[in-house]
């Protein structure tokens, strides 16, 4: 369908606008709070004891989260293509089961698994505490970024189909062999980008975590919880500058998720 000039004009006008209200606009008013008192007062109030533990903490969750998903994610996206079992289909609704669960009601699950009263909840009467505490986190974190890595990487697996692997197996290569050097550098880029999306929604992670953990200050706050801890108790300066450092995390992300893209794109 060919359209007119105008009506070109005019949607990319609503499409830029609406743009402009829901992003451009909130974003810069956010760079503006951070840095009106310059941006000596924006490094002080970002490394805080209580953002840098914040930093940490965020960063320690990213480093757990990330391999448990990357190799529950490539193993679940081979069994899906490449296997026929019973209960493939239930397999493939669980891995979507975090996209169309709230992450509160993810949070409410793990405390009524994990907490003094749930079904493991006797761990802690062996020293082992799992929810308001680093655990507790990191669980609700890998809930919600379960499926990332899993539909990034099935797709691909699809498109180089089996024939390598097949040839492979027929040349005296085993599994594992016709794993690393057959189907990891054919999903490579996929995995990657899997990990990429993992990285950010485990930094952006809010409802989930807040449930399972304490948020309190130097001890299981993150930098999420960090900024509406901040804001809750009227901080909003600090709130500002945490968001801006968050927001400067995401960018860097979105900046290599971008790269990623355009390199694999180049290499197909």
């Amino acid at each position: 369908m060919r359209l007119s000039a105008f009506t070109r004009i005019s949607l990319r006008t609503v499409a830029l606008a609406y743009l402009l209200i829901l992003l451009v606009l909130p974003l810069g008013i956010i760079l503006y709070r951070s840095f009106e008192n310059g941006i000596g007062q924006f490094i002080d109030w970002i490394s805080t004891p209580a953002a840098i533990s914040a930093f940490n903490l965020s960063i320690i969750i990213v480093a757990i989260v990330v391999p448990v998903n990357v190799v529950f994610g490539v193993i679940t996206a081979i069994a899906l293509v490449r296997g026929r079992f019973p209960g493939r289909n239930l397999v493939q609704s669980v891995v979507d089961l975090p996209i169309a669960v709230s992450p509160v009601v993810v949070g409410v699950s793990l405390i009524l698994l994990w907490g003094a009263g749930g079904w493991f909840g006797g761990l802690e009467s062996h020293g082992l505490k799992i929810i308001f505490s680093l655990p507790g986190m990191v669980l609700a974190t890998i809930f919600v970024t379960l499926p990332l890595v899993v539909r990034e990487v099935e797709p691909v697996l699809h498109e180089i189909g089996d024939d390598q692997e097949l040839a492979a197996h027929t040349l005296g290569a085993n599994r594992w062999q016709t794993f690393w050097r057959i189907t990891l550098p054919a999903i490579r880029w996929g995995l990657t980008y899997g990990v990429v999306l993992t990285v950010a929604r485990s930094l952006g992670e809010f409802g989930a975590v807040i449930m399972v953990s304490t948020a309190l200050p130097g001890k299981s706050q993150t930098l999420t919880l960090l900024v509406h801890g901040r804001y809750t108790d009227h901080n909003t300066f600090g709130a500002y500058c945490a968001a801006t450092l968050l927001m400067g995390i995401a960018l860097v992300v979105l900046l290599l998720m971008t790269l990623l893209e355009r390199k694999r794109d180049s290499a197909t």
